[in-house]
């Protein structure tokens, strides 16, 4: 029955829950108060906890408080609950879009609506690093030239189209050479 209780309550948690992690602590709180499965202070325990553990806060949360309800299968059940409605939307918008993309293949109207939304997203995409880019980020001039050549390095491919561009523009090949370089030259 507990086991029940998790899955309805985080999958409803996920499926209403929008505005992020934080915004989703009152809900999980809700359904913990109602059910009596954890006390007051061990939900603000839990918190601070899932604040500073690695992942998103509204993910940790629902793990720590299905564990501790219901040990191991609890919190796995917790998590699967709280983001299986995500991923089923996600998957459902993507069915629709490769249907949509191999439907209306070669009209012009799609494809060009389709290179408008990659500008679109880049515009997003810049913004929330302009939003990060203020001085109190950076230490000195040397990290905001490590900062100037991962930026070069990440729009690089769209000046210049070959193999090495490829590979020196990855994202996971550019946090581990910003990582090293801060390192080296910080540590």
């Amino acid at each position: 029955m507990i086991y029940l209780q998790l899955f309805l309550s985080f999958f409803k948690i996920g499926l209403f829950g929008f505005g992020g992690g934080l915004a989703i602590l009152s809900l999980i709180q809700m359904e913990v108060e109602q059910y009596g499965w954890m006390s007051q202070q061990e939900f603000v325990d839990i918190v601070a906890v899932s604040q500073v553990t690695p992942g998103p806060i509204g993910i940790n949360c629902a793990t720590y408080v299905g564990y501790t309800t219901a040990g191991l299968w609890g919190s796995v059940i917790a998590t699967s609950a709280i983001i299986l409605p995500s991923l089923i939307i996600m998957l459902s918008i993507c069915k629709v879009y490769f249907r949509l993309s191999r439907r209306f293949q070669g009209n012009p109207y799609f494809e060009q609506t389709m290179r408008m939304l990659r500008f679109t997203v880049i515009g997003l995409i810049g913004s929330a690093a302009l939003m990060l880019i203020k001085p109190a980020n950076f230490i000195d001039f040397i990290s905001w030239i490590i900062f100037a050549v991962v930026a070069f390095l990440t729009v690089l491919p769209q000046i210049a189209k070959n193999k090495v561009t490829d590979i020196l523009s990855h994202p996971i090949l550019l946090i581990i050479l910003a990582g090293l370089a801060g390192y080296f030259i910080y540590a």
